[in-house]
């Protein structure tokens, strides 16, 4: 039976006002934005980038 992945960001701002968003459960997926809609937008695409490339090595997808 498959189980769903909890890929639940964190969201911050910076002290330039940029929205960080980070996915903990894959290391080193961090994506950021001027606005929050923004910054989720650009964490959808890392993320899915981060998954395709830990897949074509072989790694596992998220810890």
């Amino acid at each position: 039976m498959a189980s769903a992945m909890d890929l639940t960001p964190s969201v911050t701002r910076d002290e330039d006002g940029m929205w960080i968003v980070e996915c903990p459960a894959i290391p080193g997926c961090v994506s950021q934005g001027k606005t929050r809609a923004e910054a989720f937008e650009n964490a959808r695409e890392a993320i899915a980038a981060c998954l395709e490339v830990r897949a074509e090595r072989g790694m596992p997808l998220t810890v």
